[in-house]
């Protein structure tokens, strides 16, 4: 484009810097906002630079920020409504906005009604209403006996449908045997969605289970030994030949075991569709390093050791795992049995939204990759994943969703500073590199020098 073009284009924004992350690379460049959407990116100095008279904005990054595209992360547990008190849409997308994620997409258990009919999806909109800080969609159950639901929640916007192939953890939300999934995958398929599983085989585990040794359930192996690598391979096998059955697409969350991501790299070379994520604890957390009683680091699947982990940045690098996310489940501080250690009896799950950007970042920039691939990792991939095409990428037509982040920026993660409900993390103590200074939502700042500001601006997509 022109800078005589650029001249033209309505904007109320111009973002410019040297350092933008555009799906051709990074270059400087001036980003053009008009009504919430990008309009232009233009040569850096194109475009005009409005009057006091002019009813846009232009901004210059300082030299050392780079400007990324909104992060999405497409696997968060709001936990609103019903227990408010373990998360909530405010702290929530708080804390997504301070940690440059502009989307996030909610999953439909731990809440109370889990979103298993298009009642308790309404029940979640009207819970957030007025709430959030950054944009939300949502996806739908996929539980025994809410088939006849799955077209109207269909209809009604969730981005896919979420089943658990071993207990969930909580008793209201049923989980579907390995032996079911191809009707399920079929259904979903003829409505032209997409079936996302937390693939644990729950023989393997069964078995695995009854064979602990149970004397030491403070030692974090009493419950790694619990959740093998197995129960993932093999549910991830069941999720294949479903696949390979019925043609529908099926995208594997938080993968653990690189030996079930091997089983997904084959299918791929097939060329079925399924896709897979990761989460940061899995790349940066490794088994041999919790020490006792520390169930801050219990989820399901657990943290394997550090080999594996290795294994893991391989399929990243080498396009197999199409995505990094949270998996933000957070709860109260005592249901991770401080006082007991028991990693038995915590309830699992790991709460970092606001500081996954940084995590991957520090790992991803010493094993010698650049910021492009974490916001292929962090930003195209769960945007693409839940059907957000609109977002994770600085272009024309994509909603003006933007941060600003200085790459080099150490420093080292307090759980009492973050925007989450509470302060429970396995990182507390951690450096990390990479700070959000701004956020953009269509094209208005709610994070400036790293701290939300103004009134919730966020919709429920």
């Amino acid at each position: 484009m022109s800078e005589l073009d650029a001249r033209s284009l309505p904007a109320d924004l111009v973002l410019r810097a040297r350092q933008v992350v555009t799906p051709d690379g990074i270059r400087p460049a001036a980003v053009h906002v008009h009504e919430g959407r990008i309009t232009a990116v233009t040569e850096l100095d194109a475009g005009h630079r409005p009057s006091v008279a002019d009813a846009g904005r232009s901004v210059d990054l300082d030299d050392g920020l780079v400007l990324l595209p909104g992060l999405v992360d497409s696997h968060v547990h709001v936990n609103e409504p019903g227990r408010t008190h373990w998360e909530g849409f405010v702290t929530a997308t708080r804390a997504a906005a301070a940690g440059g994620i502009t989307t996030i997409v909610d999953m439909p258990l731990n809440c109370i009604p889990p979103t298993v009919d298009v009642a308790a999806l309404q029940a979640k909109r009207d819970a957030a209403e007025g709430q959030l800080h950054v944009d939300v969609a949502v996806w739908g159950g996929a539980v025994p006996g809410n088939a006849a639901e799955l077209a109207a929640l269909h209809d009604a916007g969730v981005r896919g449908f979420k089943a658990f192939l071993c207990d969930s953890g909580v008793p209201e939300y049923g989980c579907v045997h390995p032996t079911d999934v191809s009707p399920l995958l079929q259904r979903i398929a003829d409505l032209g969605s997409t079936l996302i599983v937390h693939a644990e085989d729950p023989d393997v585990c069964a078995d695995a289970a009854a064979s602990l040794d149970l004397r030491n359930p403070r030692s974090y192996r009493t419950w790694l030994d619990g959740r093998l690598p197995e129960a993932e391979v093999a549910a991830v096998r069941a999720l294949v030949a479903a696949v390979r059955e019925t043609g529908g697409r099926v995208h594997v969350l938080h993968l653990s075991a690189a030996d079930a991501g091997e089983v997904i790299a084959d299918a791929r070379a097939e060329g079925l569709p399924i896709t897979v994520e990761t989460c940061p604890h899995y790349l940066t957390l490794h088994a041999e390093d919790i020490p006792d009683g520390a169930t801050q680091y219990k989820c399901a699947p657990p943290m394997r050791d550090r080999a594996n982990a290795d294994r893991l940045w391989d399929l990243l690098a080498d396009g197999v795992i199409d995505a990094i996310v949270s998996d933000h489940s957070p709860c109260p501080p005592e249901d991770k049995a401080p006082d007991t250690g028991d990693f038995l009896a915590a309830w699992g799950g790991i709460a970092s939204l606001q500081i996954g950007l940084p995590l991957v970042w520090a790992a991803a920039r010493e094993r010698g990759h650049d910021i492009t691939d974490v916001v292929r990792w962090m930003g195209e991939g769960p945007a693409r994943i839940a059907g957000l095409a609109d977002r994770g990428r600085i272009a024309p037509g994509a909603r003006a969703d933007l941060v600003a982040v200085d790459p080099g920026a150490e420093w080292t993660i307090a759980g009492a500073a973050l925007e989450h409900r509470h302060p429970v993390t396995p990182y507390q103590g951690r450096t990390v590199v990479g700070a959000v200074d701004t956020t953009w939502l269509a094209g208005t700042p709610i994070v400036e020098n790293g701290r939300p500001v103004g009134p919730p601006r966020g919709r429920m997509r």
